[in-house]
């Protein structure tokens, strides 16, 4: 079966061998054999997506975190933690999420089914217990229903949930923005402003060398430059959670006292060369999931830029700890003033219209005693 990483791989592919942009549509989503869309799988996973009683406290759900009035992410520098925790990583939107081939900032999941346990059960996210969340589902007749209308479960599981989360979240996709327009042929699409951006993107910029092909990313695990978060040196329980982190990705004992940075792609391979490294993430969507990199650096998509055409380096000189990873075309771009206000300009076309939508009634508990029950106990 073709992954979304070898489809994209090949629409980046021109025929002068150089990466371009493509259409999302010309490439298909990939979908597990073992979980085939279906549209009860699909209602669902809706549901369960916004139901925070997948979690520990039943406080927090997916759309806790992925807020479809925040782009389907979370609109700070961190994402939004666990009561009492906070995060260390800054969410990602679930908007076209399911093309990629791997899942979160460093590839450590490897599907949307693999993804939404990892998310509800963190630590400092869901921090769900797979009997715990089996027991209230169980105890929700519509959910008993469902179940075992889409899965044939006598009594819910877990693992099924996950799957109906994937389908739901497979259907969060947008295929129809300027720069699909433009590139399938409506020359209209873009402003001239865009299409001058356009072209710094593709050329004077090398933008395009890592966000190609139809996702608008190689899905390639790069460090870019970005300096730590300086919100580990002034808030005390995001260092708490800063040390977790550490400590549950296995990292050394010399790491876990030293480090004042996120490790990036390391933590899963444990390669010295990959401290630093995240994945190349889609321009998709973009225009409303600000703040910008794994650690939300960045609010605007004037400091990206800006970032970039200083060679990765931020406005006050800082950049990554690990410079002896730093991919060797950051370099200064010398863009001008007015390049600067085209390329943002084009970062808008990879964005259509906000997709919005209301959060469904999620079905009730059944009650524990009859009303005759409770009458007949006030007697």
């Amino acid at each position: 079966m073709a992954t979304a990483e070898t489809e994209s791989a090949k629409s980046a592919a021109s025929t002068a061998g150089g990466p371009t942009l493509a259409p999302l549509d010309s490439i298909k989503m990939p979908i597990p054999p073992d979980n085939k869309q279906t549209d009860a799988k699909i209602a669902l996973g809706k549901l369960l997506f916004f139901d925070p009683r997948l979690g520990g406290d039943a406080s927090i759900s997916c759309s806790s975190c992925h807020d479809p009035e925040q782009g389907w992410a979370w609109a700070e520098d961190f994402s939004r933690g666990y009561p009492g925790t906070v995060h260390w990583r800054n969410s990602q939107s679930i908007i076209n999420s399911q093309y990629y081939g791997r899942q979160f900032w460093a590839g450590a999941a490897a599907s949307g089914e693999k993804q939404a346990p990892s998310a509800a059960k963190g630590g400092v996210a869901g921090n769900g217990e797979n009997d715990i969340m089996e027991a209230r589902l169980a105890l929700i007749p519509e959910y008993r229903k469902a179940f075992k209308e889409v899965f044939g479960d006598e009594w819910p599981l877990i693992g099924n949930a996950w799957r109906a989360i994937a389908s739901f979240e497979r259907t969060l996709a947008q295929t129809d923005t300027p720069l699909d327009n433009y590139l399938k042929g409506d020359k209209t699409a873009l402003s001239e402003e865009q299409i001058r951006g356009k072209a710094v993107f593709e050329g004077k910029g090398g933008c395009v060398q890592c966000h190609n092909g139809a996702l608008s990313s190689n899905e390639d695990y790069v460090n870019v430059g970005v300096p730590p978060a300086t919100r580990w040196q002034e808030d005390g329980l995001a260092q708490i959670t800063f040390r977790f982190e550490q400590y549950a990705k296995g990292q050394t004992e010399e790491g876990y006292r030293k480090a004042k940075s996120d490790w990036g792609l390391y933590y899963r391979t444990k390669n010295k060369w990959d401290k630093g490294k995240f994945r190349v993430p889609s321009l998709r969507y973009t225009k409303y999931t600000a703040p910008y990199m794994h650690n939300g650096a960045f609010y605007t998509f004037e400091e990206v830029v800006d970032f970039y055409n200083s060679g990765g380096f931020d406005e006050e000189g800082r950049t990554t700890l690990f410079p002896e990873n730093k991919d060797k075309r950051m370099k200064p771009l010398g863009l001008t003033e007015a390049e600067k206000s085209d390329l943002v300009a084009f970062l808008d076309a990879f964005s259509g219209e906000e997709i919005m939508m209301d959060k469904p009634t999620l079905p009730e508990y059944a009650p524990l005693f009859t009303k005759a029950e409770l009458e007949a106990v006030k007697k």
